[in-house]
């Protein structure tokens, strides 16, 4: 990882979740996934402050199917009061599933933020949980390094990468999607063409990587 100095640009690279388990032969598997990884070495050099998210579950993490007699992954449910979907085991805390694609660019990344911590509550967005409970301190951390402007991109473009793009906005950041670097679960057909319109909403810019 870079050393951590405060950046004299005012944009930073968001890369969410690109980890073992998203990927061909994860346990939560994103159609595609793998080829993200390309992009976001392509990108990585292009900026001077670059954050990386990693969903980082404790084995008993209540969004997970196996915790619950007669659900089944894909279900439906609600978790302490908030609407959750029941997920198969990933992203355990300390293992291959968690870490990070082997072939990213993991010596330019300046921050790493976890999230999905806290057994009762899931965590899709890195500034909060599902919740909006508790902040990661991320929008906090970007400020002080005068970021003004985030260029997302990742897994999963319908859950984790739309959930972080609407709290950047609402936090008040300039936010970019990179769109050939996400990819989606699509639980449901057409969730990812619906996660981009609403992320095209809120006011969140599209652009493909060779834009930039």
């Amino acid at each position: 990882m870079k050393s951590n100095t405060t950046t004299r640009d005012h944009r930073a690279l968001l890369l969410v979740d690109l980890q073992n388990d998203f990927v061909q032969g994860g346990a939560l598997e994103v159609p595609g996934g793998l080829e993200v990884i390309e992009v976001a070495n392509t990108l990585i050099p292009k900026f001077s402050w670059v954050v990386a998210t990693q969903d980082w579950h404790p084995a008993d993490h209540q969004s997970f199917a196996s915790q619950h007699a007669g659900l089944a992954i894909g279900d439906q449910f609600l978790l302490e009061g908030i609407p959750q979907v029941a997920w198969p085991d990933h992203c355990i805390e300390h293992t291959h599933g968690a870490e990070f694609v082997s072939a990213l660019d993991q010596d330019r990344i300046d921050h790493v933020v976890r999230k999905g911590t806290q057994r009762l509550i899931d965590s899709y967005s890195a500034f909060y949980d599902n919740g909006h409970q508790h902040s990661t301190g991320l929008a906090d951390d970007l400020r002080r390094h005068g970021i003004e402007h985030v260029i997302a991109m990742g897994l999963a473009t319908d859950y984790c990468v739309r959930a972080t793009v609407l709290d950047a906005i609402s936090e008040g950041f300039r936010v970019t999607l990179v769109v050939d670097g996400c990819r989606g679960v699509e639980m449901q057909p057409g969730d990812s063409e619906r996660a981009l319109a609403e992320m095209r909403d809120a006011g969140a810019e599209m652009v493909r990587s060779g834009e930039l």
